[in-house]
């Protein structure tokens, strides 16, 4: 599997772009599947379904299936997962997308607005591998891409993992 991320400044706009992107690289016939990293304890459940007393009342994992779809949660005590650990735990795809963890080592875009008026990521980071922005920006040893394409941002990310596979493919 390849691994690409997307990092930035809350607010930057990498939800957004990732949801632009995927249509464009399953266009291509890859299959993805995403990460996002969450700073906060989060909840997937509504109180009161049930869930969400299972969980309460003690289940470490819980899966919820359908016909449609199935999610499994996963209660733990302790360190936060690294990303390396949770890759390994989802099913084979060509490219896993994943949103935030700007401190591990995989290739990323930063998402940068100058408009937010926030310091780059980039400089100093050769896991940065490009920025895309809604301004020109002049950037050595970093592709610079438009924001507003994703188009040109998937063509480029396809390319540009292709040919680096050896280096960015699962741990």
């Amino acid at each position: 599997m390849q691994i690409l991320g997307l990092t930035g400044w809350s607010g930057s706009g990498k939800t957004t772009l990732l949801a632009s992107l995927l249509p464009h690289f399953v266009a291509r016939g890859l299959t993805v599947s995403t990460i996002k990293h969450a700073h906060h304890g989060f909840d997937l459940d509504q109180p009161g379904k049930d869930s969400w007393r299972h969980r309460q009342a003690g289940a470490r994992e819980v899966m919820i299936a359908s016909a449609m779809r199935w999610a499994l949660m996963h209660e733990h005590a302790g360190p936060e997962p690294s990303l390396p650990e949770l890759i390994a735990r989802l099913a084979p795809v060509d490219l896993v997308v994943v949103e935030g963890f700007k401190a591990n080592p995989h290739p990323k875009i930063e998402v940068f607005r100058p408009s937010l008026g926030r310091a780059p990521l980039w400089p100093g980071r050769d896991d940065i591998v490009a920025i895309a922005s809604d301004e020109p920006l002049d950037v050595p040893g970093k592709a610079v891409l438009s924001l507003n394409d994703s188009a040109a941002i998937a063509n480029w990310a396809v390319d540009y993992l292709q040919s680096h596979t050896a280096l960015h493919t699962r741990p």
